[in-house]
This record gives C-alpha cells, structure tokens and sequence, in this order.
C-alpha cells in the first residue's frame, strides 16, 4: 500500500474531552471520526486494524470447531419478553416501533435469537453440540459514552454460543473457549490474564474475563503470583483469618467520638489503629433491614453481598431508615449489643465479613449520636452473627488456593465465557429429543470477545510519547518504507520501488511512504500510526549500500546491507 493511495489524516491535536490515551491517539492517528456520543466511523487505518483482529479471531475459532452464521442486527421484541429481559435489560436495550407499530430492539446481544434458532434447527441430541459464532454490530444504549471506542455505544464483537445434551458436554466446550481464547489473546500480542468472574446480567453459572493488563483499566484484577489463581475483584474470595477469634480481653466501654462518624477519625481519637474498627453498613431488602459489618480498612463488595441468601436485591438504607430501626443518626450505627443480643432488636439481621467474625475487643457504633463502643465482643456483648465474604479483597491477603498472596493489577475486559446452562432454552422453550425420546432443555454456553474494544485496549497497554506501539498482528501495516527525497531522487525512487516489490512479493505487510513531505513529518507519522518496523532509504545510504532500520521501540536505529534487507527485516518480523 502506498500512503498516496491510502488515506491517511493525522492530526496533533486531541479532543478535549478525551480522558484516555486510546481516545486522544486513536483520534490523533486517523484510526476513527466522531459521528455523535459514542458513535465512530472507522477510518482506513483504524478499519485495518480491525479487519486484522477480526481475522485472528475467525480463524481460532475455526479451528476450535465453531460455525460462523450472521444474525440480524434488528430483532423482534417478542423474543426479549419471551425470555423475560425486556423488562429486565433496562435503558441500555434500544427500542423502537416500526410502521406497523411493532416492538423491535437494535441488538446488544443475540442469546434470545440464537436459542430461536436452535429451538427450531437442533430437535434431536443427534444435532449436538453445535457452536454458532458471529462477528456482528452490536449497539448499547450507554448513558454516558465516554473513554472514546473503549465505552462508546456502537461496537463490534465476536459473539459465540453453544449448545450441548449435557453438562458435561458444555464443560468441555468451555474448557476449549478458554483455551482457544487464550491462543486468540496470544497471537493477537496482548498481555492478558483470564479471570474468574461474576455472570452479570447475561445469566448462567460460572463465567471467566480475560483481562487486558494495563494502568487504565475499568477493573482489578486480583491474582497470585505464585500460582494460576485470578478472579476479578467482584468474585475474588477474601478467606477467614487463619487464626481463631481470641477469647475477650477488655470490658465493653461507651466512648464519646463527638462529630466523628468516619472509622478513620474514630481510630484516631482513641488512638487505635483502624484495623480494631468495625463499619457498619446499613441495607434494605424487601423492605427488610440488615447490617452489613466489614473491618474499619476494608470496603464492602456489593457483588459479593448481593449473593448472600435474603439480600438480592439490596439497596443502601436511607437517613430515616436506619434512624427509625437503631433510633440513631448514620455514622455512629453498629451491631445491636445488650446481654448476648437481648436488646429488643432481634428483628435485624446482622451479616458480619468473615474477618470482623473473627474479631475480639474491637470499637464499633454504639447506635447513639456521638458514642462508639470499645472492647466489643461477639457472644458475650452482641449475638454471634451471620458470617459471609462480602468485602474487597486487599493487596497482600492470602490466596483462596494457598498458594501465595494476592497481587492487584488494573485490567481492561476485552473477552467473556459463560456457562448459560438454560437460563435461556427453558425461557424459549429449546428442547430435544434424547436418545430415550425425552424431551430435555439444551445446555448452553456464551462466548464474547470485544473486536473493536481490543484496538483500543492494546493501545492501553502499549504507546509511548511518539504515539500508538502496536503489536505486529494487529498493527495497521508490519512495515513501512521511507525513502528520503522520493520525488527528488531519481535512484532513491528506483531503489525504494524495487525493494517495495520486493516485499510485497514476500508477503508483507508493507506501507511505502511516498507523500511529499519533510522526513520528519513522515517519521512522526509512521511513530504515531505503530507501524513496528521502519525502513529508510536515501542516498547517503544508497551510496553506502545501507538501509536505515529502525523498530517502534528502538531508541536508536541501525544500517543493514541494502542488498539483504529483506532476509534482515524477515528476521526482525520473525523476533
């Protein structure tokens, strides 16, 4: 390709509202064009990218065994109430009549359509398993689009769902998606990690992220050096403490903490460290109400909370609220204490995190205004309470394996599996006829990768102050060529045609820079595209009988013979 034949609309400036790196380098490189709040036209450059990326992922799951079909972007509302999420999905799923005054939605994901068809195609466990991919639009209604392709409206994904006789069976395709995922993330030159994860709205039973590693990420990831474990922060599990609670040692004591509702300016006053507090958070569900307790340096997990039996949903208790059942104000609230729980509160559930169970003598609310209780002990001052892991995880805590302590990385989300089960072919009625002639719901599996995600995530992860450094599988071109005084020099013009057909005839990827301009405007260029490999040709180097070479990431570049440049730039595509 020739950058006079190609377009190419680099640019120095950003938008002043792009937060992110991908954002204001995808903008400054041509890759996308704003049409309105997170919605993108892809230019040239940036399509190149995609295509590439949607090329790795085609054939990976082919290889995988899965099936390719395209389904429509427009889908009848009455699949969505048949499944029961057109009441569920909320303001994301775009809606619209059509002229007959009939519901429709703009796809944001297609389980209710792909089960349609499985329902009809797969009647008998001959027909399985069978996987169905697509590469589609798809287009969510977000309420604030931002972070550029990151977290815009319209977005391509790959999105892949199985169908199976038996759990077994959608075991073992699970176990081949997350293999194939990670081959997919390999070739694609990411550093990732795959994830334990929660299931989310999309349903089902256990579920794995693969996270792109980099500083910007919407998640944590919390994971152990020391061993295979990672789970995303909302499922990672925080273990008891390995000690037993230690018998009490100190007498229950009322202490003023005038105006201090926060653990921190509590600890502080008494000059205790804040790992002896004790938070109280008050919720309510179905109109019942509970305390949640986590330690004083701990956060609650509200993912984690919402799993405990009795509590889904929740929601945080107001002001009048929590005054109208501990007849106190917020920030002085604890566990009812009294005689063992004898205390006339008995109606409010208390769930302690597994580490405040363990806890001995520590300072909680004493449900008056301007006191919190010192030396408070489970069993002797207030009732033993429900025990359950509803906090954060914390860097340095041990991992759920035992094996090792828990690190915290920042990741952005560019892939998903799930184990649907039939959450769906139950709602939509996908049976078939076992080899008993019994009619049984299918199994399920769903698996999505984020295409048009993936480029602005590797930009995340990879881009220094001259620009984007992609990795050379998705890299817009593998190479570029420069020749310095192309309409200038006429042996500069022969030697760079000559070594460009040459290339091509090889097979690479190669951008010839053939454009009017300063060398320094082409340099500049060719950085901030992330085009990995650069030659450059001039006649001082001709004269030498050198090229110039020089990677994305070289700090400073070298001369190769001119007469083997190919075998050498092979070499480097090939490190």
């Amino acid at each position: 390709m020739r950058t006079s034949r190609h377009f190419i609309s680099t640019t120095k400036e950003a938008p002043s509202d792009a937060e992110l790196v991908s954002h204001r380098l995808m903008i400054r490189a041509g890759m996308i064009r704003r049409l309105a709040a997170g919605i993108y036209t892809w230019m040239p450059v940036g399509l190149r990218v995609v295509r590439k990326i949607e090329a790795i992922v085609r054939e990976e799951m082919d290889r995988a065994g899965a099936t390719e079909l395209s389904m429509p972007v427009v889908q009848p509302a009455e699949l969505w109430q048949e499944s029961g999420r057109w009441g569920d999905y909320g303001p994301e799923l775009l809606r619209f009549k059509d002229r007959h005054e009939r519901d429709f939605v703009i796809q944001p994901t297609s389980e209710e359509v792909i089960t349609d068809i499985a329902r009809a195609e797969l009647r008998s466990y001959r027909k399985l398993p069978v996987h169905f991919y697509q590469v589609q639009t798809k287009f969510r209604d977000e309420r604030r689009p931002r972070f550029g392709i990151m977290r815009c409206r319209e977005f391509v994904m790959k999105d892949g769902y199985s169908f199976h006789a038996d759990y077994a069976d959608l075991e073992r395709e699970y176990r081949n998606m997350y293999d194939t995922y990670s081959r997919i993330f390999t070739r694609l030159g990411l550093r990732f990690r795959a994830v334990a994860a929660d299931t989310g709205a999309i349903g089902g039973t256990g579920s794995h992220e693969f996270q792109v590693l980099a500083d910007s990420g919407e998640d944590a990831i919390a994971y152990s050096p020391e061993s295979d474990y990672a789970a995303n922060l909302e499922l990672a599990e925080a273990v008891a403490p390995a000690e037993a609670r230690r018998l009490p040692g100190r007498k229950m004591h009322k202490a003023p903490t005038p105006g201090k509702t926060r653990c921190e300016d509590v600890a502080e006053l008494l000059k205790l460290p804040l790992e002896h507090t004790v938070k109280a958070i008050a919720v309510t569900s179905d109109d019942k109400f509970a305390l949640l307790l986590v330690r004083g340096d701990h956060s609650l997990n509200e993912v984690k909370a919402s799993k405990v039996p009795g509590l889904s949903p929740f929601r945080f208790a107001s002001d009048a609220e929590i005054e109208r059942h501990l007849h106190c104000a917020p920030g002085y609230i604890g566990p009812p204490v009294g005689g063992g729980g004898a205390d006339g509160a008995k109606d409010i559930r208390v769930i302690a995190d597994r580490t405040v169970a363990a806890m001995a003598d520590f300072v909680c609310g004493a449900n008056e205004e301007g006191f919190h209780l010192t030396g408070v002990n489970w069993g002797r001052d207030a009732r033993e309470p429900e025990v359950a892991d509803i906090r954060n995880v914390r860097e340095g805590d041990p991992s759920p394996d035992g094996r090792g302590r828990l690190k915290i990385q920042r990741g952005i989300e560019v892939g998903h599996i799930f184990q649907l089960r039939t959450k769906y072919s139950e709602a939509l009625k996908a049976v078939f006829l076992d080899d008993k002639g019994v009619a049984r719901p299918m199994e399920m599996g769903c698996y999505g990768i984020g295409i048009t995600r993936i480029a602005a995530a590797a930009i995340e992860q990879s881009h220094d102050e001259r620009g984007i450094v992609f990795p050379r599988p998705i890299a817009p071109f593998e190479a570029c060529l420069v020749p310095i005084g192309y309409h200038k020099s006429a042996a500069v013009r022969a030697a760079a045609e000559s070594l460009y057909a040459e290339l091509l005839a090889a097979g690479i990827d190669v951008l010839l820079e053939d454009r009017e301009e300063r060398p320094g405007v082409l340099f500049a260029d060719m950085d901030l595209l992330g085009i990995p490999h650069r030659l450059v040709i001039s006649e001082r180097g001709l004269a030498a009988g050198t090229i110039e070479y020089k990677g994305r990431t070289q700090a400073e570049a070298q001369n190769a013979p001119l007469a083997s440049a190919l075998p050498f730039l092979k070499e480097k595509l090939a490190s």
